[in-house]
């Protein structure tokens, strides 16, 4: 089964960029869909942003026109590029692999470990 592994966490000021990372042990191309979700402690996953190999790609109407999804099958990774960062954007981003693009956490079968990024005002 494939493994995902995050990267490009950190802290930032409100109004910077980061960019996020996520490396596949095997074949990205085994999953149709790659996304990212974000958790904060006592809440559930929220959708944040998700990518078919066909290039067809849904974001969270809280990101949309300022972060960008994007996958290079080659090196087997996924990023996402994150600009205007407000402290709301604050969480555990993870990423996560299925067969399809869904809103649901529950749908997807392969999760990262995570990684944190503090938005700091």
């Amino acid at each position: 089964q494939v493994q995902l592994v995050e990267s490009g966490g950190g802290l930032v000021q409100a109004g910077g960029s980061l960019r996020l990372s996520c490396a596949a042990s095997g074949s990205i191309l085994t999953l149709r869909a790659v996304g990212w979700f974000r958790q904060v402690p006592g809440e559930d996953r929220e959708f944040v942003a998700a990518i078919r190999g066909s290039g067809v790609i849904a974001y969270a109407d809280s990101v949309k026109d300022r972060f960008i999804i994007s996958r290079d099958n080659a090196k087997n990774t996924v990023y996402l590029q994150m600009s205007s960062l407000n402290p709301e954007d604050t969480a555990v981003y993870l990423c996560t692999g299925g067969d399809g693009i869904y809103r649901s956490p529950a749908l997807y079968g392969v999760w990262g470990q995570g990684t944190q990024v503090t938005v700091s005002s």
